[in-house]
């Protein structure tokens, strides 16, 4: 597909949700925004469009939309987007919302429906903006390193989707760089001055998920000693990074759709919600489509995270930028160990070419930390990286006559040891979450090592 780079703006059917994936031959992308132009009431002539899932409509200051008619409520209504087009909702209003002379509680709308709001008007409109691939010319954006032609295109969407405030949803293996990706468009956005606050759903207890998310009062449950602010809270004015999001659980899931569409959450024991100002950046390395279908992570929370899809392409499918991703590693590994570290080998450098990287850059940097650790001089050779991918190694042979579960139990041990002993990373590297990895390590008598 060629990258022409232009831009078409035409009236849109509200037919699909907005998707952006890093995938070549896919066609243009296409951004979806609603425009909302008030035709009655105080507030006549004003207009605003906006690229969101969730419009909010009401007197407070918060709102998407803020009006001045004394007749609407603080949080009267919202235009939200769903998968087969656009809903008003009504938030419980004193007067009620009525979609072209109709009361309703919530209504499809459609180009030209006309919402009232007490003694306002307004004319609702779906657009698109169709945009082609845009490939960046840079080598490296925020952290993520590399010009490979794979990486170049997610820094065109990383540039074109950072200063805007919608929803990211990065896909890709375990250790391909989301969470640097996160922080970049974090610090290339309007929030960059704010927070940035980061939740591993895969690493926290199922039972303090929600606390940690939205915090909780003192004396909430059995461990609650003092009361205690949530990631969101921490994160207001800033950005909030979700973290292995295929692992939030079905109970937990419609109160983060709450936190989205009202924006606003509520601790853990208490009675009234507080409102929150976040950006929402999620990742996972599951396939949530797939985890839609079989009934395992909900539909509509699924399109509010994926409002942007980002996909993260393998270290694999990128070998050119291995070489330039292992000298920057290097620097920082040098001056963690203290050693001068001067860079790899000819021979060193094809072995790490020639690899596969199954764990992609988090791999890398662990087995670059170690080599460096054991090498002999100031110079990283082929034999300190101990890499190998033929068919006759002995740690394969040493795999003939094992069961699943002893082949599971070394791994896991193999793992935790080249990441002295740090759990987290540990299941980053195996793909699993924290959880499950605790889990593991309880069944092979594995808890206290």
């Amino acid at each position: 597909m060629k990258n022409s780079g232009k831009k078409v703006n035409q009236s849109g059917r509200g037919s699909d949700r907005t998707e952006i994936l890093v995938v070549r031959n896919r066609g243009p992308f296409i951004f979806r925004k609603v425009r909302l132009t008030i035709t009655k009431g105080p507030d006549k002539g004003k207009e605003t469009m906006l690229q969101k899932p969730v419009v909010l409509i009401g007197s407070l200051a918060e709102n998407d939309l803020v009006l001045t008619d004394p007749t609407v409520s603080r949080r009267h209504a919202a235009v939200e987007e769903k998968a087969n087009g656009y809903v008003i909702r009504d938030l419980d209003s004193t007067n009620g919302t009525q979609l072209d002379g109709i009361r309703v509680r919530e209504a499809y709308l459609s180009p030209g429906s006309v919402i009232s709001l007490g003694q306002t008007e307004i004319s609702f409109s779906p657009l698109e903006e169709r945009v082609e691939i845009l490939k960046s010319d840079r080598d490296r954006f925020g952290e993520l390193i590399g010009s490979s032609p794979s990486m170049q295109e997610v820094y065109g969407i990383l540039e074109r989707i950072a200063p805007t405030d919608v929803t990211v949803l990065l896909d890709g293996e375990t250790g391909t760089g989301k969470e640097l990706a996160a922080r970049a468009i974090h610090s290339n956005g309007r929030r960059s001055a704010g927070p940035f606050v980061v939740v591993d759903c895969g690493a926290v207890a199922p039972n303090l998920i929600e606390s940690e998310l939205f915090g909780h009062e003192k004396g909430a449950f059995t461990d609650a000693v003092k009361f205690r602010q949530g990631a969101f809270e921490l994160a207001n004015g800033g950005t909030i990074f979700l973290d292995e999001i295929g692992e939030l659980s079905l109970d937990l899931q419609p109160k983060l759709l709450r936190a989205l569409d009202q924006r606003e959450i509520k601790r853990v024991g208490a009675d009234r919600p507080v409102t929150v100002n976040v950006r929402v950046i999620s990742a996972t390395n599951k396939d949530l489509e797939r985890e839609v279908k079989a009934g395992r992570f909900r539909e509509d929370l699924y399109y509010r995270l994926s409002v942007v899809r980002i996909y993260m392409p393998p270290l694999r499918k990128r070998k050119e930028d291995i070489e330039i991703i292992a000298e920057h590693l290097l620097k920082g590994i040098s001056s963690d160990i203290n050693r001068k570290i001067t860079g790899l080998s000819p021979e060193a450098s094809s072995a790490l070419t020639a690899y596969s990287w199954p764990g992609n850059v988090r791999e890398l940097k662990n087995v670059l930390g170690r080599a460096a650790a054991l090498c002999d001089g100031k110079r990283i050779e082929a034999k300190d990286l101990f890499l190998s991918e033929g068919k006759d190694t002995a740690t394969l042979k040493g795999l003939s006559g094992k069961t699943l579960e002893e082949i599971e139990k070394a791994a896991i041990q193999a793992t935790l040891k080249s990441v002295s002993g740090n759990k987290t990373e540990a299941a980053k590297m195996l793909g699993i979450a924290y959880s499950t990895l605790y889990e593991k390590m309880k069944k092979y008598g594995m808890r206290e090592q």
